[in-house]
């Protein structure tokens, strides 16, 4: 059973958003991240859960769109959702994301930019800790890296 401590909360800002990524490695055990168009900021592939889709559909695409890559899906490393996180949107809304994190294999494609990346790549974990990586991906990261059998809840 986890024990949950509820510390200093940002405030119930914002609204309640379904996300997805994934931590894909390589044959190398290295990791692909992208860079987002919007803050520069490395990060894991994923995005929003359309309606209509399944958290897998998701993800799926998700990789597909970012970064030319097909994957398959392996387990589930992880649900978080900290309120201390929020996105703020150019408009001025702002979310918090509960999102899933799942393995993921290429299976397929070819890897290129998209609109929302401006760069794309593997790269070795030892490396990780000099790039600009959002920080909610950090913990993903880290937590797939753990090689747990079980899932985090986060």
């Amino acid at each position: 059973m986890a024990t949950i401590t509820i510390g200093d909360r940002v405030g119930k800002e914002g609204k309640i958003r379904a996300g997805c990524s994934a931590v894909i490695q390589d044959g190398d055990g290295r990791i692909l991240l992208t860079r987002r168009t919007d803050n520069g900021r490395w990060c894991l592939p994923g995005g929003h859960i359309d309606p209509g889709e399944s958290v897998a559909e998701a993800t799926a695409r998700e990789v597909l769109e970012e970064t030319g890559l097909i994957i398959r899906l392996g387990r589930l490393i992880g649900v978080y959702s900290s309120p201390n996180f929020l996105v703020t949107y150019k408009d001025g809304n702002k979310a918090q994301f509960v999102s899933t994190c799942m393995a993921g294999e290429v299976i397929g494609g070819e890897m290129g930019l998209s609109d929302e990346t401006t760069e794309v790549g593997f790269f070795e974990p030892s490396e990780l800790a000099e790039m600009d990586i959002m920080e909610t991906h950090v913990i993903r990261i880290e937590d797939a890296l753990k090689g747990e059998v079980g899932a985090f809840v986060r």
